[in-house]
């Protein structure tokens, strides 16, 4: 199982924090996904580029 960090920027209020968990627990292959104002840590068996598009979609900048 792989194991990923994203950073981003952008992210003020919970409402949205939640809306990125969903979005990447969604994703097929994802085990976990831990959000939080600045990045998150995903495991799971997906690859990193899916990850972040599904936060891009958001409106979310990834670093």
């Amino acid at each position: 199982m792989a194991h990923y960090s994203l950073e981003f920027e952008g992210v003020e209020d919970v409402e949205l924090i939640n809306r990125i968990t969903t979005a990447l627990m969604m994703l097929e292959g994802v085990e976990s996904a831990e959000v939080g104002r600045h990045g998150a840590e995903v495991e799971g068996r997906v690859n990193r580029q899916s990850l972040i598009q599904a936060v891009k979609q958001l409106g979310v900048r990834v670093k």
